[in-house]
């Protein structure tokens, strides 16, 4: 059952796939630039880097959290014997389903990400993790909670990859030509989420046991100027 923890805003994502066309898949989950879907180079870009950082390999099983309509996921469960990809959005679930489901490999469920890694079953046969975009979105205790919960729950899980992270240290970059709202970095319903710095997501990390490394992608890359990823890790910190 997915329970309604998240903020008001997030309707927002609930209604919004409705308003696209059915095969406009980017524009679905918003990862537009000015209004229009990324190209295809962009995509490119995200799934070469999340490929290789989370080392993803034939014989891996992946859990996608935030997974949205399944577009990105897709292409990284074709990567290895496949996944599962959990969102709370009905429409974009529905959505993964249609287009890209392909049982039992690659699956897509409804439910909220932390209740989900809090109650999933069998976490151990899961072996790379992944988050890509939503982080941010999570309410500072969610997301700290859902850190630990994969850390203790996912115990085969060598690899957590988060991706494209709002860099606080990077904020008058993006707010150059934006307006800023006092306090809106610390609001995960906000439109960018919650702004952390490299050092303050590396302590909340760390505070859940993972070891941390940071990566950013290539200057062309739409966002690069203020956004980073993290690989997370087992081991010695």
């Amino acid at each position: 059952m997915v329970e309604n923890r998240q903020p008001e805003r997030f309707t927002l994502y609930k209604e919004h796939p409705k308003t696209c066309a059915p095969d406009d898949f980017w524009g679905q989950v918003k990862r537009t630039v000015n209004g229009a879907p990324v190209s295809d180079d962009q995509i490119t870009m995200i799934a070469e880097a999340v490929s290789s950082g989370l080392d993803l390999r034939q014989n891996d099983l992946l859990l996608d959290l935030c997974c949205g309509n399944g577009a990105l996921s897709r292409l990284f469960f074709e990567k290895c014997r496949g996944g599962l990809g959990v969102d709370f959005s009905e429409k974009l679930v529905e959505i993964a389903k249609v287009n890209f489901e392909r049982l039992p490999d690659q699956v897509y469920l409804l439910d909220d990400v932390v209740e989900y890694v809090r109650t999933g079953m069998n976490p151990d046969r899961f072996t790379k993790l992944l988050c890509y975009g939503s982080f941010a979105y999570l309410e500072a205790h969610r997301a700290e909670e859902l850190l630990q919960l994969c850390f203790e729950r996912y115990c085969n899980a060598s690899v957590f990859y988060i991706g494209n992270l709002p860099d606080k240290d990077q904020m008058e970059t993006f707010f150059t030509d934006r307006t800023y709202s006092e306090g809106v970095e610390t609001e995960a319903d906000s439109a960018i989420g919650i702004w952390r710095t490299p050092d303050e997501f590396r302590t909340l990390a760390e505070r859940a046991g993972w070891s941390v490394s940071f990566s950013t992608m290539p200057e062309d890359f739409y966002a690069a100027r203020y956004r980073y990823d993290v690989v997370l890790t087992r081991g010695s910190r």
